[in-house]
């Protein structure tokens, strides 16, 4: 029986292998997906099926198929439903309930007959996953209502010193447990542990700024991941440890990435500030032109080369169906057309491409930001979709910006650029867009479908 769970378990860590290599491809992502979720099925059937060898009580087997029926029903009806603007904010509760599982795991293991027996290495194991699930929960919960809008940035100094107090103080507990500085019982240290380390997940996300937020919640994601693991040492779960290695790992690379898209440190994100620009800087008063539809319309019809920069203005209109019609409007002219993605296009890094699939916008026609930056200046008009701080110049060439060093797409270098936006406000850096008053950008304002919309109208007429 434990060969036949072990090469299950074998099966199953091969098919995460094979859906993360999948899910790096836009066009495989689907099976992906599907693999990895194969594999994880397969490893709870063994694991369940390991269990009823070993004599589970029955009224346990009827909880655990339970649990999983009423969290499947819940799950399924949660995906179903969410937008993908929601997306960030969903994959915020998927954190949590994997930090919260990670917490109750070590709260019930540190109650178990025995457990001040266990070796101290064990009992540090249980310690660090609670410690880190504990953390996640109410720091995913936290994301998740900034995210909404539920709740405003608060960079107060009272909150950082508290954050690392609590961190001070959690640190300090367990090193004094593990050199037995003080005469406590585990389960004491693991209610201690509980309670610092929810109150430390809300200090430290709700300083952050929003802008930050799928940083934090990756960052989030990836420590659910070492939780897992840490999990899975204490019970010597191959599984569990391979699977949390793989999250933790993605989780941190993906981190990383976008910390890298933005220029940003992980150590700056993390402290919740933005780069400060030089004293004196020159204050450059900026003259916007706006234009019409019809206008629009006309450059278009004579475009031999367009490019569409979407942001989550698009997003939040879901004008991706718009964007299509038009591509096929302009293909039957003959005109070449791009979508060109930043990496944190929308604040939703990796979403962009799926919110376009949607629409039956072709793979080849996605191109990411480094592929065409050097030949902006060949396309005849860039047709910005609410999009706003990844095309701010002023990332490179105003060094008194906050955003400078930013990796931008360069749309102000094309020939003719048209941005449609609803007004206008700032991005979410709250810095002004220094594109607005260059020479060859017009603004059309309006809700990005609506627009498309007319100017799809008004290119039939020409």
């Amino acid at each position: 029986m434990t060969g036949i769970v072990e090469a299950g378990y074998l099966v199953a860590t091969l098919s995460f292998v094979g859906g993360l290599k999948y899910l790096s491809s836009p066009i495989k992502a689907k099976k992906g997906n599907l693999l990895a979720a194969m594999g994880m099925t397969l490893a709870v059937g063994l694991t369940i099926y390991a269990a009823i060898s070993q004599n589970l009580p029955a009224v346990n087997l009827m909880v655990i198929l339970g649990a999983i029926l009423i969290g499947s029903i819940i799950g399924r009806v949660m995906s179903s439903r969410v937008e993908m603007t929601g997306m960030p904010q969903l994959v915020s509760l998927f954190n949590a309930m994997g930090g919260g599982c990670a917490m109750l795991l070590g709260i019930i293991e540190g109650q178990q007959v025995g457990v001040s027996t266990l070796a101290l290495n064990v009992q540090l194991l249980l310690a660090g996953g609670l410690v880190i699930g504990a953390a996640s929960l109410t720091g995913s919960m936290v994301a998740y209502y900034k995210l909404s809008g539920k709740l405003k940035d608060n960079r107060s100094r009272i909150l950082i010193y508290l954050a690392r107090t609590s961190l001070v103080l959690i640190l300090g507990l367990l090193i004094s447990f593990a050199f037995n500085l003080f005469p406590i019982s585990f389960i004491t240290v693991i209610y201690i542990l509980a309670f610092l380390s929810l109150l430390y997940g809300v200090l430290f996300v709700w300083p952050i700024g929003g802008a930050d937020m799928p940083v934090v919640i990756s960052l989030l994601n990836s420590l659910t991941g070492v939780a897992t693991a840490l999990a899975g040492l204490v019970y010597s779960n191959k599984i569990m440890i391979a699977g949390g290695i793989f999250v933790g790992a993605a989780g941190l690379l993906l981190t990383l990435l976008m910390c890298k898209a933005m220029n940003r440190s992980l150590l700056k994100v993390l402290a919740g500030t933005f780069a400060k620009g030089k004293e004196g800087g020159e204050v450059k008063e900026i003259h916007i032109k706006e234009t019409t539809s019809s206008e629009t319309a006309m450059q278009l019809a004579f475009a031999q080369k367009v490019a569409v920069v979407p942001g989550y203005g698009m997003a939040v209109a879901q004008a991706q169906h718009a964007c299509a019609n038009l591509q096929k409007q302009l293909e039957s002219r003959g005109t070449e057309l791009h979508y060109i993605i930043h990496p944190v296009a929308g604040r939703m890094p990796g979403h962009m491409n799926v919110l376009l699939a949607e629409a039956n916008i072709g793979y080849d026609l996605l191109k990411e930001m480094d592929e065409v930056n050097d030949e902006m200046d060949q396309y005849d008009l860039v047709l910005i979709v609410g999009a706003n701080d990844v095309v701010n110049p002023a990332a490179e060439n105003d060094e008194n910006s906050p955003v400078y060093g930013m990796p931008i797409i360069r749309a102000h270098k094309g020939k003719q650029v048209v941005v449609i936006k609803r007004g206008m406000s700032t991005g979410y850096a709250g810095v002004e867009n220094n594109l607005f008053g260059e020479e060859n950008c017009q603004l059309l304002f309006g809700d990005a479908k609506s627009v498309l919309q007319d100017v799809i109208g008004q290119l039939k007429l020409v």
